[in-house]
């Protein structure tokens, strides 16, 4: 017993969503695409889940946040994808794949056949036992990474309003599980082994300042150190977390948020693994040509850092799914995948916003004690790689992530730190002289080079056409005041 199709996309997350809205858009036959998911809903912006969906007050429910609403698009409701032929089997398992023969074994013996296929099945959250710890099922210790997690965690935020909750982690997840639970008014500790939270990302000055921030809403940190047990009642459930220096912590709840690990093991021997995902080319095809891989689950050329890396965030994913898509459907007028890393969070009253690379020299700006704006620049070999921003308008963003596509050459640092937000705001494009292989971009006050060319007949074009429509538009004026 067996199903044929042409287009399979195995995983029905974030890139599942956005990659059917285009095979839509780019006119696919109804009954040519089929989605294979675990979850029993289909698509949905999972930043939601750690966000709207954990307030205490009008949380975010679906269908309010299935795809592609995160991107202002088109939101793709179960009857959406009914009307436009696309077949979802959820709450489905593949147990299976096999590349050679272009099929996948489903849990209930099912075979689904494809021409191509799409791998977007993103990543599992790690589990305590995974580090020699036990107790991840008892009924107060929560993770986060579907839609099933956020509905137990709330569910047991509730019950332990005014309570304690012990948060296992300080990245992404711990920092916004643990102001969510602050806002469901429980007390909450942190604990992680770095010096400092988001230590993948953060810079110790800009981690000072949000863990300030935090200790301020009644957080609390225990850094430097690990779990190593859980103490629990009588019913199973944890009553205190015993770490490695020896203090013990009451807890009421415990929330984990240790990382994650793509979901690669369908394919380990069949296709090529690289940096702990399925390695594929610009056009995100891996090392079987019927074969192709998105979000989590991908390491891919990245183009800024002139390497492959695997990218866990949503942003990559959405764009990563409209590309492949393009890629699959018009090979011809495609070309490689150009992304620009983002990262981006929303917690209490803060907002930053990531572009580019985290490595090299760093410059800091801005005020560090109001926290109105601030952010700081990455420098790695001269040029300007990276890009961080707290506070800053829908301009400013846009300023930063532009000066960090442009991979600028950096010749005085003081300079640039001294401007600040206004170095990158300030960035103009001028067209060269015609020898040059570079150009000139200028800001206020320095001069930084450019790694890519910029025409100088496209300006001449636009200043020809503009005054042609000026001139018609005086002659057209003078006549009508002669009639």
């Amino acid at each position: 017993m067996g199903r044929a199709f042409v287009y399979v996309i195995l995983g029905g997350g974030v890139a599942a969503g956005y990659a059917a809205l285009e095979f839509v858009k780019r006119g696919i036959s109804p009954g040519e695409l089929c989605i294979i998911s675990e979850e029993p809903v289909v698509p949905y912006e999972r930043p939601a889940l750690s966000k709207g969906f954990l307030l205490p007050e009008d949380p975010a429910r679906l269908p309010s946040f299935h795809t592609c609403v995160g991107a202002n698009q088109e939101r793709l409701t179960p009857k959406w994808y009914k009307e436009h032929g696309i077949e979802m089997v959820l709450s489905t398992r593949v147990k299976s794949a096999d590349v050679r023969r272009k099929t996948l074994l489903t849990s209930t013996g099912e075979t689904i056949s494809y021409r191509i296929l799409i791998v977007a099945t993103g990543a599992r959250a790690l589990r305590l036992e995974e580090f020699g710890v036990n107790g991840s099922d008892a009924p107060n210790v929560c993770y986060l990474r579907n839609l099933a997690d956020a509905t137990r965690l709330v569910e047991v935020m509730q019950s332990n309003t005014g309570g304690s909750a012990v948060v296992i982690g300080g990245g992404y997840i711990g920092m916004e599980c643990a102001a969510s639970l602050v806002i469901n008014k429980i007390n909450v500790t942190m604990v992680f082994p770095e010096a400092h939270c988001m230590a993948r990302l953060f810079t110790p000055q800009i981690s000072n300042y949000y863990e300030e921030f935090y200790k301020s809403k009644g957080v609390n940190f225990v850094k430097g150190t690990v779990l190593t047990s859980f103490e629990m009642d009588s019913t199973g459930k944890v009553v205190a977390v015993r770490l490695k220096d020896e203090n013990v912590l009451s807890a009421d709840m415990v929330v984990v948020g240790i990382g994650i690990r793509p979901n690669t093991s369908l394919f380990e021997g069949q296709l090529t693994i690289e940096k702990g995902g399925i390695k594929v080319n610009g056009r995100m095809q891996s090392s079987n040509s019927s074969v192709y891989a998105v979000g989590d689950v991908a390491t891919f050329p990245v183009k800024l850092f002139g390497e492959s890396r695997r990218l866990e965030h949503v942003d990559s994913a959405r764009k990563a799914a409209r590309h492949v898509v393009a890629a699959i459907l018009e090979p011809d007028k495609t070309g490689d995948f150009d992304y620009l890393p983002f990262f981006y969070s929303r917690v209490f009253s803060c907002s930053w916003q990531f572009y580019g690379d985290n490595v090299g020299e760093v410059l800091h700006f801005g005020d560090y004690t109001s926290g109105n704006t601030f952010g700081a620049y990455w420098i790695s070999k001269g040029r300007l790689v990276g890009s961080f921003l707290e506070g800053g308008t829908k301009e400013e963003y846009e300023a930063i992530a532009r000066a960090t596509r442009l991979k600028a050459k950096i010749e005085d640092p003081a300079e640039v730190e001294r401007l600040g937000l206004g170095f990158a705001t300030a960035i103009v494009e001028e067209p060269p002289s015609p020898s040059p292989p570079s150009s000139l971009v200028h800001t206020a006050n320095s001069s930084i080079v450019l790694e890519k060319p910029i025409y100088v007949w496209h300006a001449t074009a636009g200043v020809v056409v503009a005054a042609s429509i000026a001139a018609f538009a005086y002659w057209y004026g003078r006549k009508r005041r002669r009639w």
